[in-house]
């Protein structure tokens, strides 16, 4: 068995995998703050809540956008399972063939979502993640990472809506009752809601105007379950899709040595 985690600006997402089986998948915040000892308490009371034992664990693999707390969480997870974690990045077997600019600069976020995307969806395919930042990913027919877009994430745009102006209130990310809100609240939900969906609609139909073909789309994230299911063309949503990459690697890298 093996923990995969992925290290997001806001959230770590920390799940347990043998083989193809995901045991959990858990999100907890993004802290740099934290110290060695305290993330390691926090994985290991995560592995008694689901009853896995530290000695079941065999290897460890990370992704991570935050560079600050790479060695952090590596050291962390040395003392707890005793063992040296996988770190996604530059020399790392991932079988994806990434036709950008500078490679090196693909966030390793996306290049795990993508080579479990071609895995478990196929190519062609746009892959969304929407997370701090909404991320948009597209692996062309012939397989290719060709590149993707980036937009302002969910919680970011409603908390920059809700800052910037005197007489907006905080809401809680909910579908409105009507696409034409009432009163204020139903009106900001209509759109941080409906227009997120809107834009994921319309993203995905531009992405096939370019491409010149119809491609699948998945999201996954911790804000794609409140958006994809308003979305009108057919998106499917894969909460487990960065850690089944994660596992994909790590078998790809291990099964290699």
């Amino acid at each position: 068995m093996i923990l995969a985690i992925d290290i997001g600006n806001t959230n770590i997402v920390i799940g347990c995998i043998e083989k193809e089986k995901i045991y959990f998948v858990e999100r907890t915040s993004t802290n740099i703050s934290k110290t060695e000892l305290e993330y390691m308490v926090e994985f290991k009371i995560l592995l008694e809540l689901y009853q896995i034992k530290v000695k079941e664990i065999t290897g460890c693999i990370i992704a991570s956008v935050v560079p600050p707390l790479i060695n952090i969480v590596r050291a962390s997870l040395e003392k707890l399972l005793r063992i040296s974690p996988m770190i996604v990045g530059p020399g790392l077997k991932t079988g994806l063939n990434i036709l950008m600019d500078n490679p090196a600069q693909v966030g390793s976020d996306l290049i795990v979502n993508a080579v479990a995307g071609l895995k478990h969806y196929g190519a062609p395919l746009i892959i969304i993640d929407m997370g701090t930042a909404t991320t948009i990913s597209v692996v062309d027919d012939k397989k290719n990472y060709i590149g993707g877009m980036i937009l302002p994430g969910v919680k970011v745009s409603l908390d920059s809506l809700v800052n910037r102006t005197s007489q907006l209130p905080k809401i809680s990310l909910e579908a409105p009752r009507k696409i034409i809100g009432k009163n204020t609240i139903d009106c900001m939900k209509s759109g941080i809601i409906m227009g997120q969906a809107a834009s994921m609609d319309g993203m995905v139909e531009r992405v096939w105007d370019e491409l010149g073909y119809h491609a699948k789309a998945v999201a996954t994230g911790g804000l794609a379950g409140c958006i994809v299911p308003y979305c009108r063309h057919e998106i499917i949503y894969d909460n487990e899709l960065t850690l089944k990459g994660l596992g994909i690697i790590y078998r790809k890298n291990v099964e290699s040595v």
